[in-house]
């Protein structure tokens, strides 16, 4: 950790600047950060942004023309924010942030002492204030003592809404509560989420997810009116399924299938300790997880149906993914990210499936594979999370140990009860990791033996639908040791013409 001389930059640049908001709140809880917002006249912002970006030798450019924001992003990782005081002096400005916590100020001619750390190839800095230079409207130096997030004012969700998600972000993210009477006017005021754009609302989410404790703040955000104010189809999983799953019915097992999701994530190594290093690239985004589980079931009380006595979900699956689609849609997710996200819950029953069968068979683990694709690797570590939610955490830490072990039978099973159900499922999605990362040339990605030209030369077709349908009728026959070499592939397809044609 090194002194800088980044304030006599600042200074130099844009003397009538302030520091503001977050990077005066951490350095008061000694928090390094990544990000310094700055404060200044409208006037001075762009040649001030332009003066930075030469003096820092990084880039300068507008981010919003409208209320003139600029960003300066330096290769160390460094980015300052600079944008207009909003009213005509910074206790104006002050008085319209969000919570007492951001609403501080420290002018840039205090020369503030940083300090800088490098972590990952990264600066961090460490912005301290004197007491006497730190302008703080409302109490927010206090507030962040007592670890509260205090709205700055009444009228602060009605200028943006999106400060309603805001306020249990920053509590997950600083481990503070929000104060009775923020909390009390967040909940009367929950239906004006719907007012922020959707891009908006996806961010706040995704910082959120990347926090720990996502049951605890999903559970805040339900208490609020948030969590059903931007996902409506969860409101009807309280009231469904109760006989399943208790009290709050499926909504219940869906913060749980989050609750294991955020376990499994953290701990690779304990719950796949043969594939956990080669699962690490699959694994880092847990927000994508995360928002998959909340998701997964979320078409269970559209589709529930009693039958036999018993209450049933048909194709729940299917219609939860098209939901999944919409809602994702809504908030103007990736659509890469989309995609990914709704075929993991459309196939999330797939493993299930598949281990209704004593054996599972090699032509069952390439389809498996095939109908997945990308998506199969993720759809796993869900389906993890979704059957572990059915015991506790005890006894998940316990079976975990026996989780690498072959396949029970269903025989087995059945006589441990809902454990050993959860057991033998947890084995097979072990099993299909083995047969993923340890034989994918064979299973998952077959050697090209022959290509469509072989096969039309072959069987003497014209391009078409057939010379594909023949090509993968060819790979099966690979899969299962029928077909080993291009020479045994192409007397295949000799032997086979009359059927393949």
């Amino acid at each position: 950790m090194t002194k800088s001389r980044l304030n006599a930059v600042i200074y130099a640049c844009a003397p009538k600047a302030y520091y503001v908001g977050g990077a005066l709140r951490d350095g008061l809880m000694r928090r390094f950060s990544a990000d310094i917002d700055l404060a200044l006249p409208r006037a001075e912002v762009k040649p001030a942004a332009y003066a930075l970006a030469r003096a820092l030798k990084g880039a300068a450019f507008e981010m919003d023309a409208e209320f003139c924001v600029w960003r300066v992003t330096v290769k160390d990782g460094l980015q300052l924010d600079l944008s207009a005081l909003v009213g005509k002096d910074i206790y104006e400005d002050l008085g319209r942030r969000d919570f007492t916590i951001n609403a501080l100020a420290c002018a840039a001619a205090a020369m503030p002492a940083i300090e800088t750390k490098t972590s990952g190839g990264k600066k961090f800095i460490l912005l301290k204030a004197a007491k006497k230079d730190l302008i703080d409207l409302n109490g927010g130096a206090a507030d962040i003592k007592k670890k509260i997030i205090r709205a700055n004012a009444k009228d602060v969700f009605e200028e943006d809404p999106l400060r309603l998600l805001r306020a249990y972000r920053a509590a997950a993210e600083l481990g503070f509560k929000i104060a009775a009477p923020t909390a009390a006017l967040i909940k009367t005021r929950g239906a004006l989420i719907k007012q922020s754009a959707g891009e908006r609302v996806q961010d706040e989410l995704k910082k959120i997810f990347a926090c720990a404790g996502a049951k605890k703040n999903l559970l805040a955000l339900e208490g609020a009116g948030l969590l059903t104010a931007i996902f409506p189809a969860l409101a009807a999983q309280k009231g469904c399924a109760r006989v399943y799953y208790g009290a709050g019915g499926v909504f219940t097992h869906t913060l749980n299938v989050v609750d294991r999701v955020e376990f499994l994530l953290a701990n690779l190594k304990t719950a796949f300790p043969k594939f956990h290093k080669k699962l690490l690239p699959f694994a880092q985004d847990g927000a994508l997880y995360k928002t998959a589980a909340l998701l997964h079931d979320i078409a269970k009380p559209k589709t529930a149906k009693m039958q036999g006595g018993r209450l049933r979900f048909f194709h729940h699956e299917e219609e939860g993914a098209k939901m999944a689609e919409a809602a994702l849609k809504n908030l103007k997710y990736p659509a890469a990210q989309t995609r990914l996200i709704c075929k993991m819950i459309a196939y999330h029953l797939r493993p299930s499936n598949l281990a209704a069968n004593e054996i599972i068979t090699d032509r069952g683990v390439y389809n498996f594979f095939r109908e997945l694709g990308e998506a199969a690797v993720p759809m796993l570590l869900l389906c993890w999370a979704d059957y572990t939610s059915h015991i506790t955490p005890a006894q998940v830490r316990r079976l975990v140990k026996r989780y690498a072990l072959p396949v029970m039978t269903i025989e087995e099973g059945k006589k441990k009860g809902v454990a050993g159900k959860t057991l033998r499922h947890m084995q097979v999605v072990n099993f299909l990791f083995g047969k993923y990362f340890n034989e994918a040339g064979k299973l998952v990605r077959p050697q090209k033996l022959v290509d469509g030209k072989d096969v039309m030369a072959v069987l003497r077709l014209p391009a078409g639908p057939k010379v594909g349908a023949a090509l993968e009728a060819l790979r099966l026959a690979q899969v299962e040791g029928a077909v080993k070499d291009r020479a045994g592939a192409l007397a295949w397809l000799t032997a086979r013409r009359a059927e393949l044609i």
